[in-house]
């Protein structure tokens, strides 16, 4: 089945490679120093003259621009005709890089014999979890959680950080009001002006309206923020609105 799987991989990747290489095969003409030249100034009279009929150069302008130009194109006429890469060069780096197109998918496909591992299922086949098996997975976490919570002292670091989590956690379920009493302890415990903001916020949504407490949390947490707080404009917003 490698073997296959080795060689199906190869040819895919050639076959993609293809016009890569039907264009690495197409033969060139090296352009010498003159004969790009002339094109150049050739090219350069043709929009010289579009720009007269567009009405985008005066006829007086584009009389003096085009004697120019016939001048350096004569010059051109005098320069050498050295190619700039002789045809043999050019064959050679056009060969170097077919073989390089050839070489790259079939060592690819060498390491993939390595390490490769054609038999595993893709993501897409293998069983998604199940929702209500993550809802009790989730359930017992935080019912672990809560029992650890009510053996500690509520007033040391050690609960503020535990209730933090817990707060957050139900938080992410849309379990607000469970959050905001998590949270309060823990601000009990360890004051942090960013959780303050926050437990304001969750206790504004669940009266619907900005009660005293929640105004003095909101203002106490603005006081002890430090002034660069990404959520200091939407606080002092918050209170303006209550305010009106």
């Amino acid at each position: 089945m490698v073997g296959w799987v080795f060689v199906s991989f190869a040819v895919l990747a050639l076959l993609s490679l293809a016009p890569l290489l039907l264009a690495l095969r197409r033969v060139g003409t090296p352009r010498g120093r003159r004969e790009s030249a002339i094109a150049l100034h050739r090219a350069q009279l043709e929009e010289l003259d579009r720009d007269l009929q567009d009405g985008a150069i005066a006829p007086a302008e584009h009389h003096s621009a085009k004697l120019e130009v016939q001048r350096r194109l004569l010059n051109a006429a005098d320069l050498p005709d050295a190619e700039i890469d002789d045809t043999k060069a050019v064959g050679a780096r056009r060969g170097a890089l077919i073989l390089a197109a050839i070489l790259v998918p079939v060592i690819g496909s060498a390491l993939y014999l390595v390490d490769g591992r054609p038999d595993l299922p893709s993501a897409n086949a293998l069983p998604k979890a199940d929702p209500l098996a993550q809802a009790d997975d989730a359930e017992r976490l935080i019912s672990t959680l809560r029992a650890k919570l009510a053996a500690m002292d509520p007033s040391t670091p050690m609960a503020a950080q535990g209730y933090l989590l817990l707060g957050n956690a139900e938080a992410s379920r849309g379990h607000i009001r469970e959050a905001v009493q998590a949270w309060r302890i823990a601000l009990a415990a360890v004051f942090n002006p960013a959780l303050a903001a926050q437990t304001a916020e969750g206790q504004f949504q669940l009266d619907g309206k900005m009660t005293p407490q929640t105004r003095a949390l909101f203002e106490r947490a603005l006081a002890e923020a430090p002034p660069d707080a990404p959520w200091r404009g939407f606080v002092q917003q918050r209170l303006d609105n209550a305010g009106r």
